[in-house]
C-alpha cells in the first residue's frame, strides 16, 4: 500500500475517534511509544481493584514481557483521550461517568477498526474491559466475548504519561478532571 493511502487511514482514524467523542486524537509511530516492565508492579498493588478479577488485566492478561513485545509487532498508534470534568477531587459518581464515556468510545472505535480489511490491529483502552459488568473471571469461567474484550494500556506497560506528551497531549487536564486515554496499535496490511 502506498505512503499516501496508509496515512489516509490514519488520519480517517484519527478523524472517526474525534467524531465519536475524543477531546483529542493523535498518530504516533509506535517506535516512540515508551515501555515499562515496573508498571506491572503497579498492577500488582491493584489500585483499582481488577487484579486477577478480570481476564484482560494482569496476572490474566499475560506476560509483560510478551506484552510488550506485541506493542513494537506494530506501526502506528492512533492514540485518543476523553476528559470528564469532576464536581470536585472526590466526585467518584463524576469519575465512573466519565469512565463509561471513554469505555463507549472505545468500543465504538474497536468495533470500527475490526471492520477494516485494511488494518491489523490491537485495541487498548483505560483501566481494563468493560464490556460485561462483571468479568467472567470473577467466576472463573473463560471470557465470555473474547472478541470484544479490550485491555488496558497500561497492563501491556505503556506510560500513558510519556505517551500523552508524545501526541501533544496533556496527561492531567487541570483541576477537577479525569483523563482517559486509549488506542488503536494497528500495521496496514
Amino acid at each position: 500500500m502506498e505512503k499516501l493511502d496508509q496515512l489516509n487511514i490514519l488520519d480517517g482514524l484519527v478523524k472517526m475517534a474525534l467524531q465519536k467523542g475524543a477531546y483529542k486524537a493523535a498518530v504516533i509511530p509506535v517506535s516512540k511509544v515508551e515501555t515499562d516492565v515496573s508498571f506491572r508492579k503497579l498492577c500488582e498493588q491493584n489500585t483499582c481493584g481488577k487484579y486477577g478479577k478480570c481476564w484482560t488485566c494482569p496476572p490474566d492478561a499475560g506476560d509483560i514481557d510478551t506484552l510488550i513485545r506485541t506493542i513494537y509487532t506494530f506501526d502506528y498508534a492512533v492514540i485518543y483521550q476523553t476528559i470528564g470534568m469532576l464536581e470536585d477531587s472526590y466526585d467518584i459518581e463524576g469519575m465512573e461517568t466519565a469512565a463509561k464515556k471513554h469505555s463507549l468510545l472505545t468500543q465504538a472505535m474497536a468495533k470500527a477498526v475490526r471492520e477494516d480489511s485494511f488494518l491489523r490491529v490491537l485495541h487498548l483502552g483505560a483501566g481494563g474491559c468493560h464490556i460485561c459488568p462483571v468479568c467472567a473471571r470473577v467466576d472463573n469461567i473463560p471470557c465470555r466475548f473474547p472478541d470484544l474484550a479490550i485491555s488496558s494500556l497500561e497492563a501491556y506497560g505503556i506510560n500513558v504519561s510519556k505517551l500523552a506528551g508524545a501526541c501533544g497531549m496533556k496527561y492531567i487536564n487541570g483541576q477537577n478532571t479525569v483523563t482517559y486515554f486509549g488506542g488503536v496499535f494497528c500495521s496496514i496490511l
